[in-house]
């Protein structure tokens, strides 16, 4: 199986390599359309600002790509908010996959959310095995809005949508290469969808 990690700038694609090399998968980074278009399935990461990693991804064409994949693609983080309709952040427009847009956290809260948070109300074959309310790792400022293409929801102040679902996109806010043995039974779910 090929499995490509869109490298584009913004992304800890290191840690998600590894994580795919435990599972026994050599996992590709590449930027080249012909590469991701090839895949059997792509990891679209993301860490850092909204507005500049929208930017880095026009700069290659791959804003124009991503929404035309057809295999399953997961979103990672801002990898999954670079894939809503917009974001808060940078006031940045989306790839509009997810119909939802996401939201800067409350002043009220600790901001960033970081650390282990529970996901619940899972829906979807991605969480195959994976408990309601099992432990994710997560680090983000920003949340997408709970929507009707949640596939589980975490509270932090609020429920917000920490997995999105839509066609053969799959999004999740939370790191499953950061999430022990919850993390890596996605991540495997993924290679088997």
């Amino acid at each position: 199986m090929k499995v490509v990690i869109i490298d584009y700038g913004a992304g800890n694609i290191k840690s998600i390599q590894f994580a795919f090399k435990r599972l026994g998968v050599d996992a590709i980074l590449s930027n080249q359309p012909e590469e991701i278009i090839a895949a059997d399935r792509v990891i679209f990461p993301g860490v850092g600002e909204a507005s500049s990693a929208i930017s880095m991804l026009k700069e290659s064409g791959l804003d124009g790509l991503i929404p035309k994949l057809k295999q399953p693609v997961l979103g990672i983080c801002l990898g999954m908010q670079l894939l809503c309709n917009d974001t808060e952040e940078g006031q940045t427009k989306g790839l509009g996959i997810f119909d939802t847009s996401v939201k800067r956290f409350s002043k009220d809260l600790k901001v960033p959310q970081m650390g282990w948070n529970t996901i619940t109300g899972l829906k979807s074959n991605l969480f195959k095995g994976i408990n309601d309310n099992a432990f994710m790792y997560l680090v983000h400022s920003y949340y997408a809005e709970n929507c009707e293409q949640a596939i589980a929801t975490t509270s932090y102040g609020f429920e917000y949508a920490s997995a999105l679902e839509h066609d053969n996109f799959y999004g999740v806010q939370f790191h499953p290469e950061k999430s022990a043995s919850a993390g890596e039974l996605l991540l495997k779910n993924f290679l088997e969808l």
